[in-house]
């Protein structure tokens, strides 16, 4: 990966000597355990409340057939990132050789164009007071663990998921397991009427059953509990 990261408005996937890190989902394997939020939550001390990554579910049948559908969620690194364009100062950038969608911590604003734009709900507010990092008061979200994928290292929910239900690795390569995976299985993106050409795949995700976002069945009191903690927060 080259060591100055050039910004790009430009789609990266089949681009010859360019990287285009991807993330396959096989919900065939998803047990819900949620191991890879519990991950993310160490690898990056996400306060609590907010997720970089998150796994609603819904339970679908008729009783008794009933089973729990989950969908895990995390920002979808589109090659034509809404985000990118909304921002007015610069602070969300993709970068060309690997595709990732990244912040600028010391250039948001906290404006919040950036999750307005967003149509995957993937992107939250840090509070202003955080007891182990200085970075506050500024729009965060996954980033496919970048500080580990350059050091050779997949990133931490796909290390940590005990059904291999996470799958990342270079799209452009075509000897690698995300682009087998791609090539052979049939793949549904989020959203794909949004024209981001997204870059997290799920295998066996049902199209009429995907449209839901973050905790939208969590119970009302448990998300108003996650909203006062998170307002606690703020003002510590």
């Amino acid at each position: 990966m080259s060591e100055e990261p050039r910004l790009s408005a430009r789609e990266t996937r089949g681009k010859p000597g360019v990287r285009r890190y991807a993330m396959v989902i096989d919900l065939r394997r998803c047990i819900g355990c949620d191991a890879c939020m519990v991950a993310c939550k160490a690898e990056y001390d996400v306060p609590l409340g907010v997720f970089r990554t998150w796994v609603p579910y819904r339970v679908v049948g008729k009783y008794p057939t009933v089973k729990k559908q989950f969908l895990p969620r995390l920002c979808n690194h589109c090659d034509d990132p809404p985000c990118v364009r909304a921002c007015p100062v610069g602070a969300t950038y993709k970068v060309e050789d690997g595709g990732f969608v990244l912040q600028r911590y010391d250039r948001c604003i906290g404006c919040k164009a950036c999750m307005a734009s967003c149509p995957y709900n993937a992107r939250f507010m840090l509070p202003e007071h955080r007891t182990r990092s200085s970075i506050t008061g500024v729009v965060d979200k996954c980033t496919f663990c970048h500080h580990r994928v350059v050091q050779g290292l997949v990133p931490a929910c796909v290390q940590t998921c005990i059904g291999r239900a996470r799958v990342f690795g270079d799209l452009n390569d075509p000897g690698s397991e995300v682009s087998r995976l791609v090539a052979r299985h049939a793949t549904q993106v989020l959203r794909p009427e949004q024209g981001t050409r997204p870059h997290v795949f799920y295998i066996g995700a049902d199209r009429s059953q995907t449209e839901y976002g973050r905790a939208v069945y969590d119970a009302r009191e448990a998300l108003d509990d996650e909203r006062a903690v998170f307002n606690r927060n703020q003002t510590i």
